[in-house]
């Protein structure tokens, strides 16, 4: 995706879905969603910016239904304390139906309401692979953990959303054994990374390392990057197989994560208010079941517990691994949804409707 604009004034752009499928734009009080050329959806933004007034809309509903996801992204994105939008659907019963069966909006005193909270669960506008049904549940036993059999692991990219305070966008995708081998090997040999993973080594070490990571059914490693270019490397897991199981009531869809910033130009709270909500939009995205995420930093890396509290995690304990002391934080997808926290500027008071 190319980067595009978020200024407060003149024309707009938004673009929506890992791969560019659509874009938000917004000129005056008119607002376009565009579709390979193809407009989906036009709308009428009136009030305060939270009155929608249907223009004109697809005849593809599946199409019609996306965009109208799309505009409430990209609105919510532009104005990050709006606590709902009212959809004028006159003349469009059908798809008004639509959305309120597929759970992107409700009815509320008799006008179509969308709600952010509901907006931003449904998988459509950030998962490549948003149709994949949760995996059926069967337990089975590993190294004496009862947990649930776990899905086969996606490969490639898994992840796209546009960041409007830093007009770009973050992606994840699979890290790659070859592709990837050189990128953890520098990183994990940083200092400031070394300091907390403990990783630090040759090549072979690191291939060794990734591989079994790979091969492990409850990790799944992860590359972020910006645009295309890598900084990070990720470690989701999930907790009942995982070394932190023992040190709490674990359910069986909780996740966990680990987080290498390998690259010195996106370090910092922008881009930590960026990388973060979305890793934990995609583990929440990823199955509708993850109803907790946590995770163990060291105690004493109090940078890293202070980004997570203003991120909503709550600090539960603090605990001794075998090899550091750690501290337990946790997020509530209730809380996560509910408080608006994939939006930095969420935290303050809504505005009303």
């Amino acid at each position: 995706m190319n980067k595009a604009s978020d200024s407060g004034t003149g024309p707009r752009a938004f673009p929506v879905g890992p791969y560019s499928a659509l874009t938000v734009y917004q000129e005056g009080d008119c607002l376009r969603v565009v579709a390979d050329d193809v407009t989906a959806l036009e709308l009428r933004v009136r009030e305060r910016g939270d009155y929608l007034q249907v223009l004109n809309v697809s005849g593809d509903r599946e199409l019609a239904t996306r965009a109208v996801s799309a505009s409430a992204e990209a609105l919510l994105g532009w104005r990050p304390r709006t606590d709902r939008l009212v959809l004028d659907f006159a003349g469009e019963a059908s798809l008004a139906r639509q959305l309120m069966e597929g759970g992107l909006a409700t009815m509320s005193e008799g006008q179509l309401v969308l709600l952010p909270e509901l907006v931003m669960q449904r998988p459509d506008n950030w998962l490549v692979n948003p149709g994949r049904p949760p995996w059926p549940q069967l337990h089975v036993m590993t190294d004496g953990k009862r947990h649930p059999r776990r899905a086969a692991k996606p490969a490639g990219k898994v992840y796209g959303r546009f960041i409007p305070w830093l007009s770009e966008v973050i992606s994840f995708r699979v890290a790659d054994l070859e592709n990837d081998l050189h990128l953890l090997h520098r990183w994990m040999n940083d200092p400031r990374v070394d300091a907390f993973w403990n990783e630090a080594g040759g090549l072979d070490k690191h291939r060794r390392y990734l591989a079994g990571i790979l091969a492990d059914p409850h990790m799944l490693p992860l590359i972020g990057c910006f645009g295309e270019e890598p900084f990070g490397y990720f470690e989701l897991y999930w907790a009942k197989e995982n070394r932190i199981a023992p040190f709490y009531d674990a359910d069986d869809y909780d996740r966990g994560w680990h987080v290498v910033v390998g690259e010195d130009a996106f370090r910092g709270g922008r881009y930590v208010s960026a990388w973060l909500p979305s890793l934990m939009h995609y583990m929440f995205l990823d199955d509708c079941r993850t109803q907790r995420i946590v995770g163990e930093p060291a105690a004493a890396h109090s940078q890293q517990i202070r980004n997570l509290d203003r991120s909503g995690f709550a600090k539960i304990k603090n605990f001794d691994f075998p090899h550091k002391r750690a501290t337990l934080v946790m997020l509530l997808r209730e809380r996560f949804f509910g408080d608006r926290l994939w939006l930095p500027a969420a935290a303050g008071p809504a505005v009303p409707s």
